[in-house]
């Protein structure tokens, strides 16, 4: 098959719902890249999510849909944003 046969994925839709800051349920994760009780650092399409928070434990995993479930005191929730390749001038004026 030629490259330019291949067809786009679209990107998974990303949400997230957060329940008196003790639940959160999360849609469009990639891949989980690395946990313990106070950080979740996840992949998503609209950049890597950083979960930080006490007790953090993953209740339910399905990457195959895109989903999680993590449960633990919530105190911050942070993305990094994608940083696109190219020249300084290309990045700021597009």
């Amino acid at each position: 098959m030629a490259y330019d046969e291949i067809e786009k994925v679209p990107a998974r839709l990303h949400s997230l719902n957060l329940e008196s800051r003790e639940r959160l349920s999360l849609t469009g994760v990639d891949d989980v890249s690395g946990f313990d009780e106070n950080l979740v650092v996840l992949s998503t399409a609209l950049g890597d999510l950083n979960i930080r928070g006490q007790g953090l434990h993953i209740e339910r995993i399905d990457l195959d849909v895109g989903q999680l479930e993590l449960h633990g005191h919530i105190q911050e929730l942070s993305y990094e944003e994608n940083i696109k390749s190219g020249s300084l001038w290309k990045r700021l004026f597009g």
